[in-house]
């Protein structure tokens, strides 16, 4: 079994797929590496490090891409999949974060090429696929980042510090989303002295604010349901986000620093922050919006970009994971570990259990079809019958 490690292509893209000391554990398999020139530099990674673990070292991407019968990537969001299918060969297992939901289309011409392919962001949420979780790692991450992100862009500083010059108050700090990646940031921000408030529409949310530090905020608001599968937060309608609003603009209006993180799997991510709401907010306040990518969870946030409106600066970061690249990669070559770990058989095969609900819910391609049916939903195909039976891959 030949499992190649590819570059990534876009400027803003630092990770890598897999690091030296996961080849290491993972050559026990009998697997054998095939890591294309600087794949890993970015993220502090040299090539002689990957041959220092008994990797094999290519100049070339495409060979390693027609070598590998496991092709690796971070990256493969947008044009990014099916600029790396057209360089496969031999219908070979390709495994990645594809952002499925958004152009599902894409996958069709996987299908028809015979690519078998693993999205890491559908491995379910249960207990034994922890380990393989690339949303909780890299939200773990971004969550840290953002409050940096807002450090460095406001105009105070966390803590409260009594000098001989005066006492300086504390940074009120509010965390809109406590999911993976607003819990880090309010453990993060509380860690550095800042007073934290956090609020999500989840009741189950409020302990997990209280078990960080932070103070949990509670509006007046009914919900008929506020979870969804997985534990994420759930769509609501826009009544509930327009009372929202309303109930929120007095919280925002005290804060020197909000961070949101709301986001719906799949879907534009909700607006919880209008231009009104900011125009109250004080003058010098930041908001980093975690959300941007999908639209953003502020309405003046523009993805990629750092704004200023009414003497508040709007963060809308791009890829804010890959400028932590290091641990990024750490977390996320461990969890394409544990997925390996879990598919390789003892003789070092990979086999497609689908009668495993890791497979079942993460493999997206396979036997010329899309096999994941909340994608063929989407593209308006019916259900399959019935699940492929094991299968080697490669």
């Amino acid at each position: 079994m030949k499992i190649g490690l590819a570059k990534e292509p876009l400027a803003n893209e630092s990770r890598v797929a897999l690091t030296p000391e996961n080849i290491i554990r993972l050559s026990a398999t009998g697997a054998t590496f095939v890591v294309e020139t600087g794949a890993g530099l970015a993220a502090g990674f040299s090539d002689q490090d990957y041959r220092d673990v008994g990797a094999q070292i290519n100049s070339s991407a495409r060979a390693v891409y027609q070598q590998a019968d496991i092709l690796l990537r971070v990256n493969l969001s947008g044009a990014m999949l099916n600029q790396a299918a057209a360089w496969l060969e031999n219908s070979p297992l390709l495994i990645g974060m594809m952002d499925p939901f958004t152009k599902p289309e894409r996958f069709t011409d996987l299908a028809e090429q015979g690519i078998s392919s693993i999205a890491m962001e559908l491995i379910p949420r249960i207990s034994r696929a922890q380990s393989m979780d690339v949303l909780t790692s890299m939200a773990t991450l971004a969550g840290y980042k953002a409050v940096l992100l807002a450090a460095n862009a406001a105009s105070r500083i966390y803590p409260m510090m009594m000098t001989a010059a005066g006492n300086l108050s504390p940074a009120r700090v509010f965390i809109m989303g406590a999911g993976v990646a607003g819990l880090q940031a309010a453990a993060t921000a509380k860690r550095m002295g800042a007073v934290v408030k956090a609020y999500d529409v989840r009741p189950a949310a409020r302990e997990q604010i209280i078990s960080v530090g932070a103070k949990p905020v509670e509006l007046a608001l009914e919900a008929d349901s506020t979870e969804g599968q997985g534990g994420y937060a759930k769509q609501q309608g826009e009544d509930f986000l327009q009372r929202q609003r309303e109930l929120m603009t007095a919280v925002l209006s005290e804060q020197d620093i909000v961070i949101t993180t709301a986001a719906i799997p799949g879907a534009r991510s909700p607006v919880l922050i209008t231009a009104e709401m900011v125009g109250q907010m004080k003058p010098g306040a930041v908001i980093v919006d975690l959300a941007s990518e999908r639209g953003g969870n502020c309405e003046l946030t523009q993805h990629g970009e750092v704004v200023v409106e009414q003497g508040v600066t709007i963060i809308g970061p791009d890829n804010i994971v890959a400028t932590v690249a290091y641990h990024a990669s750490q977390m996320y070559g461990n969890n394409i570990e544990n997925l390996l770990h879990h598919l390789l058989n003892e003789q070092g095969d990979c086999d497609l259990d689908f009668d495993d609900e890791i497979i079942q819910q993460a493999v997206v391609t396979y036997g010329g079809e899309i096999i994941n049916n909340g994608l063929r939903e989407r593209l308006d195909l019916p259900p399959l019958a019935s699940m492929p039976r094991l299968e080697e891959v490669a």
